[in-house]
């Protein structure tokens, strides 16, 4: 029998992200956007903030995923592909599509972005292991390339994470039973290589600003497939927070 593995699961998050601290979560985030906006690096911003409002650690990674300046809103918006702007050919970034995807199927705490980005907290620094829930978000993957129409996807995977290997051999397994060429690279500096190409795959930051284009397809598949995720939103608008 496959054991049960609730991904991102934090006992704390039903309190830390609950009715009771989201008026403040909005008002810290708000705050943070207005340092951001004025030059101040998003570290020493984020602790400023976390400082104040007395955050936990998880909290205050939940608002330095969540807040972004507007100038950097402006390009990540520049760069998004709508469905029907998509190349015939997507890159993912794989462990970070992935494993927000297990979060959000294991019914733990995702966060969206001003960018509309869904991230997650699991912070598995380089640690990562096939769990029951990495079959269905890989079939989610590749059901939705088929319904977006993509004939060919490349998933590159971080080398140095451990089971990087067994989560290729795992994707290809699963890419034989749909229509979509895949192709699985696993290689040492995956932000480099995807900082560099189009129809990128992926809600990293550094990646998102960098990239030539871009589509969220994790939004895409939870808001088809994963209705019943938890996503903590804090309905930051830009022009409000300014």
């Amino acid at each position: 029998m496959t054991n049960i593995v609730k991904r991102g699961y934090n006992s704390k998050d039903e309190i830390e992200f609950g009715n009771k601290w989201k008026d403040k979560l909005s008002q810290a985030g708000e705050e943070l956007f207005f340092l951001l906006n004025r030059g101040y690096k998003l570290n020493p911003a984020s602790n400023l903030i976390g400082n104040h409002y007395m955050l936990s650690e998880r909290q205050r990674l939940a608002l330095a995923r969540i807040v972004s300046s507007k100038e950097q809103l402006e390009l990540r918006k520049e760069k998004e592909l709508s469905p029907k702007e998509l190349p015939k050919r997507l890159v993912v970034d794989g462990f970070n599509t992935i494993i927000s995807l297990e979060v959000a199927l294991s019914g733990s705490l995702v966060i969206k972005g001003m960018d509309g980005t869904i991230r997650d907290l699991a912070g598995l620094r380089g640690n990562y292991r096939i769990i029951d829930k990495t079959n269905q978000a890989v079939q989610l993957i590749f059901q939705a390339l088929e319904k977006l129409n993509i004939s060919e996807v490349v998933f590159y995977l971080d080398k140095p994470v451990s089971n990087s290997g067994r989560l290729k051999s795992f994707i290809y397994e699963i890419g034989e039973k749909y229509k979509v060429n895949v192709a699985v690279e696993v290689i040492n500096e995956v932000d480099r290589v995807l900082e560099k190409l189009e129809g990128v795959i992926t809600s990293d930051a550094i990646i998102l600003d960098k990239c030539i284009s871009w589509f969220n397809l994790n939004k895409w598949i939870i808001d088809s497939y994963v209705q019943q995720a938890w996503i903590f939103d804090l309905d930051l608008k830009a022009e409000r927070a300014n």
